[in-house]
């Protein structure tokens, strides 16, 4: 039966037209999946997504099957394919790419600021991307912690979850297929709510269409953690247009942890599993204390009307 996507039409005012946007129910997999620190995940085909665990035990990658349902709107089937470890120390896996003409990812980590090239087993090929000093010098923790590869424009793209020393803005930063760096693009970042925010850019997904889609999130958690919560934000962009870009609220939603709600999700990850869905994936710390969840979301959103 040929695939159709269930789409609702939504009004967001940071938008320059009208979009169709629906923001679907949180899943997880408690049994068919382990528990992990999800921060990026990317398709790499036959309904099979490479996925990076923050704090596994070693460098390297999970291989998921998701089947999507896009005429319901949900991941029907999850299937963990097992971890593919390069065999060398963790390093804080944060953002992943898929490139199809050379059947590798690439793996951003957020303690050495580098990408490496993998092979799909999990070996390195000696490859990566000729990071920029002054994005290898952001400060411990707010580092690389996304990855996209735009398939059309054959061009990958990654920042810094916070601004460098002494700027106020993120440097959005493209690398062609040769891997080494090509324009950089001024990104302003949301403000946090309040100091009490932890906050920054999380994620980052290329259709392939020119666009390119920023994940933002701002997380509370109080000492006891009931109260906890998250404010997502997916933010477009096009990268040709300008060196400073541009950026349209494509949806916003929230989730929280109290005595009623179980769903608060620290979303990292984002791809696109197919043209007009966006999918997500939260970082669970290892599913804390047996509350948090490794929480899955779709989103369904169309091209602009004009």
């Amino acid at each position: 039966m040929k695939k159709t996507c269930l789409l609702l039409a939504l009004m967001v005012p940071m938008l320059a037209a009208a979009q169709a946007v629906r923001v679907m129910k949180p899943q997880h997999f408690k049994r068919q999946l382990p528990a992990g620190n999800y921060s990026g995940i990317a398709p790499i085909g036959d309904d099979r997504y490479a996925v990076v665990s923050d704090k596994a035990a070693g460098d390297g990658f999970y291989v998921f099957r998701l089947r999507i349902d896009t005429v319901q709107g949900r991941i029907v089937e999850a299937v963990n394919e097992g971890y593919r470890s390069s065999g060398l120390p963790n390093r804080d896996m944060e953002g992943i790419a898929y490139r199809p003409s050379t059947g590798t990812l690439f793996i951003s980590g957020e303690a050495d600021n580098e990408v490496y090239e993998y092979r799909l087993d999990g070996e390195r090929t000696g490859r990566r991307l000729l990071v920029p000093v002054e994005l290898q010098q952001a400060a411990p923790n707010y580092g690389l912690e996304s990855l996209a590869y735009d398939v059309q424009a054959r061009r990958f793209y990654t920042t810094t979850e916070h601004p460098l020393p002494g700027e106020s803005w993120l440097r959005l930063c493209s690398f062609g297929d040769d891997l080494r760096p090509g324009r950089q693009y001024i990104y302003p970042p949301d403000e946090p709510v309040s100091r009490k925010y932890i906050y920054g850019v999380a994620g980052l997904c290329a259709p392939g269409d020119g666009r390119l889609y920023v994940l933002e999130r701002q997380v509370r958690i109080p000492r006891l953690k009931i109260g906890a919560k998250t404010v997502i934000r997916l933010y477009e962009v096009r990268p040709a247009e300008s060196d400073t870009l541009q950026k349209r609220l494509v949806c916003e939603f929230t989730t929280r942890l109290n005595l009623l709600s179980r769903r608060f999700a620290n979303f990292e990850g984002l791809c696109s599993p197919c043209p007009g869905w966006l999918l997500l994936v939260a970082d669970s710390q290892d599913q804390y204390k047996g509350i948090l969840r490794d929480w899955f979301r779709l989103v369904a959103v169309t091209k602009e009307t004009n």
